[in-house]
């Protein structure tokens, strides 16, 4: 099984998120549960290679 983080909050009545890899993709839901899934669905079609352009979040080590 795949893991990757997330960010989260409520506002209001609907939770907002983001993947952490890519916060330029929002998406919301209406319970965690349903912004959970949401997650998923955007995961998907961001790395299915169909949407151009997709920016990535990297970390980079020096000296």
């Amino acid at each position: 099984m795949n893991s990757m983080r997330y960010v989260y909050w409520q506002e209001d009545e609907m939770w907002l998120g983001h993947l952490e890899e890519y916060p330029d993709y929002m998406t919301q839901g209406e319970s965690l549960d349903e912004l959970k899934e949401n997650l998923k669905d955007i995961y998907k079609e961001l790395s299915s290679g169909t949407i151009p352009h997709v920016r990535h979040v990297a970390e980079l080590q020096f000296a």
